[in-house]
């Protein structure tokens, strides 16, 4: 008998027989994701974490900073003598230290389900014993979330309510895609989803559609589409070019500008007074002029989609793309009509554009924090290597906390974070890092205590994402592996040790906690939460299919404002100018990044690496997965690189090569590809960091590219991830390359 189940990949069924896990896509998803290919090799894989296991360091010299995590052995030990070593460590660092000294973050995606979400669960515990720093934003989108509120007064009607697809399937005459619309991201959606309908979406556009990005494998090849191959990181010249054009040509919409803008003069004397034009572009972009004012024209003919990609945002000035963009859009003046103006996100996740329906649904409560302090999510190495040291962000001048100990449950920083022999080193100085996960991952083996986590498929609970269509009853599959035990039974367990545990747990089980959550949300109309569990979901009742972004505001700008100060777009901000930020003005502009194909540091390392999502999972998620095992060439992460640019490297398909800068080195596998830019890399991210100490720094033997982005904030203002673009070399790797060892556990010994 088939057991439901979700995640943030798609809902699906798992049977459980003597030949192990057999998964199959919810039956009424049109288009299920081939990630589920990876699910029923993870569970038994031989990395999983089996019992909890202490650094021997650790265990026999205690807490301190020091430079053997990541490198010494594991120790196994019992529940009671682990829990008993956390509980102590976290009482001892509050009470000499202050409960700001607990980093609780815990950046990640782990289970979708709606109890067994790891990072509720812990910052629900943390909270309960006095509270922790945390962490804001996300890595994909830090620097929206803070722009955007500035701008149109709100990030979430941005990013959650953009125009349908179907509205823009009947109405769109021109897409015009910065970044293009990546087909692979349109399978995921925080929290699940059961009806990826996107793929059907795309395939119904009959609207030709321009892609802007130096991969042509950001735009499905089915659709009618003209590719303008454009230089990495020059997107905002390109559109501040376009608005140039349509200024000059007087094709720009005056009355739009002025009923629902402020702030468009001040940018027309950055445009008129500062070089902008097509000619000024062409050079920067690698799009000649002609070109850019055809477009420009094109676009003003037609009833067109200016839409960005969140990969455009996670660079250097990653605002500028973002605003100018939408400055764009506003010059068109079809923001608020069907089918026309501005959308951030489309391609970058399975619910930008999604009609399903919007209701919240159960969710744990995490109570309050009685800290304060936070740090932007992406400067989590900045916090430990430098304690007091001051920083920008947002209008605020902050000071980052002396952390002392680390607690992380589902996820892994060593995906996510760039720049990862500096995050070596950030992790090298806490006293203690407590991680619970279910795989030796990087962050597990950099870790001091690992507590074995179960998976999604060894517990119950209830899920459904964003615009999700059904909630799903998660029953379990099978029984935990080894002594794995779900973050709630360990998080309780350290609560009883440290004297609210009954807080923690309210006296319920798993269970009942389900029950509850589950009374608590059901609908008047909804079936019992014993019938519902039986039936193994519900379907949720439909939204409206048909809605355009802004359309209430532009019918109504007076009685509709935006909630930013003068309740209009600001193209113009007077409170981002009052920052002074010199990387962030007061309207959208041009600024060179440190690292592009057209600057000084193209001298040493000539070749742009985009560092983007893969197709084979989910973030690092499941890289032990049949899927992505089988997308690996010479045993590591593929590495695409245009014909001409290998050839002149002596570089052939099937190749171990060296991708390499200042900051470190990975090995990869070659893959020729000319759906590239010259000049232009594609490592995708999300394998496993498998670190070897060398003469000239870390190498990742398996193929992590954030062994080469730089950890630098997209502008004072955002203080948000630039993990997309990295200057590198690259060359064929000589004699025999180093093993990659992730996919075995790391060095174990046993207790007596």
């Amino acid at each position: 008998m088939s057991t439901p189940t979700t995640s943030h990949w798609g809902a699906y069924r798992v049977t459980a027989g003597a030949g192990g896990l057999a998964v199959a896509p919810h039956p009424a998803d049109p288009a299920p994701s081939p990630l589920l290919g990876n699910v029923a090799d993870g569970v038994t894989h031989a990395t999983r974490v089996r019992a909890p296991a202490i650094r021997r360091g650790w265990l026999e010299r205690g807490p301190g900073p020091t430079d053997r995590r990541g490198r010494d052995e594991f120790v196994e030990v019992g529940w009671g003598t682990a829990l008993d070593l956390v509980a102590g460590e976290l009482t001892r660092v509050r009470r000499e230290h202050g409960d700001g000294a607990v980093f609780g973050g815990s950046y990640g995606w782990a289970s979708a389900g709606r109890f067994h979400h790891a990072q509720s669960q812990l910052h629900r515990f943390l909270n309960l014993g006095g509270g922790y720093t945390g962490s804001r934003n996300s890595y994909s989108l830090g620097t929206s979330l803070v722009l955007l509120p500035h701008v149109v007064g709100d990030a979430e009607e941005v990013l959650r309510n953009a125009s349908s697809w179907p509205t823009i399937t009947e109405h769109t005459e021109l897409v015009v895609a910065f970044g293009g619309i990546p087909a692979k991201n349109v399978y995921v959606t925080p929290g699940g989803v059961t009806r990826h309908a996107t793929p059907g979406h795309l395939a119904r556009l009959a609207a030709p559609v321009v892609l802007v990005s130096p991969l042509r494998a950001d735009l499905p090849s089915t659709l009618d589409a003209t590719w303008l191959p454009i230089v990495p990181g020059t997107d905002t010249a390109l559109m501040l070019a376009l608005l140039h054009t349509l200024v000059e040509a007087g094709r720009h919409d005056r009355d739009f500008l002025d009923r629902c803008t402020v702030g468009f003069p001040r940018l027309l004397r950055y445009i008129q007074g500062t070089p902008t034009s097509a000619e000024w572009a062409a050079p920067i972009c690698g799009i000649p002029a002609q070109d850019i004012r055809a477009l420009a024209h094109r676009m003003a003919d037609r009833r067109t989609l200016v839409t960005v990609t969140w990969s455009l945002q996670r660079a250097r000035f990653g605002e500028q793309p973002v605003w100018a963009g939408l400055a764009l859009a506003a010059a068109l003046g079809q923001i608020g009509l069907p089918g026309g103006g501005f959308g951030h996100g489309y391609g970058s996740m399975g619910d930008v554009g999604d009609h399903g329906p919007a209701a919240r649904l159960p969710w744990l409560p995490q109570g309050t924090n009685p800290v304060t302090d936070f740090i932007p999510v992406a400067r989590i190495a900045d916090m430990l290597l430098d304690p007091g040291g001051a920083y920008d962000y947002d209008g605020q001048r902050r000071t980052y906390p002396d952390i002392r100990l680390v607690h992380w449950a589902g996820g892994n920083p060593f995906h996510h974070h760039q720049d990862l022999a500096r995050l070596r080193r950030a992790f090298g100085r806490p006293d203690t890092v407590v991680v619970h996960e279910t795989h030796w991952t990087a962050t597990a083996r950099h870790a001091d205590v690992v507590l074995p986590a179960t998976t999604t498929l060894e517990r119950d609970d209830i899920g459904g994402g964003r615009r999700d269509t059904h909630l799903i009853a998660m029953h379990r599959a099978v029984p935990p592996l080894g002594q794995a035990r779900d973050d709630h039974a360990i998080l309780a367990g350290l609560a009883d040790r440290l004297g609210y545990g009954a807080a923690f747990t309210e006296g319920r089980t798993p269970m009942q906690w389900l029950r509850h959550l589950y009374d608590g949300w059901r609908p008047a109309d909804a079936p019992t939460f014993e019938e519902f569990w039986a039936a193994g979901e519900l379907e949720l009742p439909p939204g409206p299919e048909r809605f355009t972004l802004f359309e209430r505001f532009r019918a109504d700008p007076d009685g509709h404002p935006l909630r930013t100060p003068s309740g209009r777009i600001e193209l113009y901000c007077e409170t981002i100018a009052a920052f002074g930020y010199p990387d962030c003005p007061g309207h959208p502009a041009w600024l060179e990044p440190e690292e592009w194909l057209g600057g000084p540091a193209a001298a040493r390392h000539p070749l742009l690496l985009i560092a983007n999502q893969p197709e084979t999972r989910l973030h690092s998620q499941l890289d032990v997965g049949a899927v992505s095992r089988a997308a690996k060439v010479a045993g590591r992460e593929p590495l695409r690189i245009h014909p001409l640019d290998a050839a002149e490297r002596g570089i052939a398909a099937g190749d171990v090569v060296r991708v390499f800068n200042d900051r470190g080195a990975c090995l990869a596998g070659a893959v020729i590809d000319d759906g590239l830019r010259r000049g232009v890399l594609r490592l995708p991210t999300g394998a496993w960091f498998d670190p070897v100490d060398t003469p000239e720094g870390v190498l990742c033997a398996h193929g992590n590219p954030n062994v080469l982005t730089a950890d630098a904030p997209s502008s004072r203002l955002s203080q948000g991830c630039t993990g997309q673009h990295a200057l590198v070399q690259v060359e064929r790797y000589r004699g025999e390359p180093p093993p990659v060892t992730v996919h075995e556990p790391p060095a174990i010994r046993r207790m007596p």
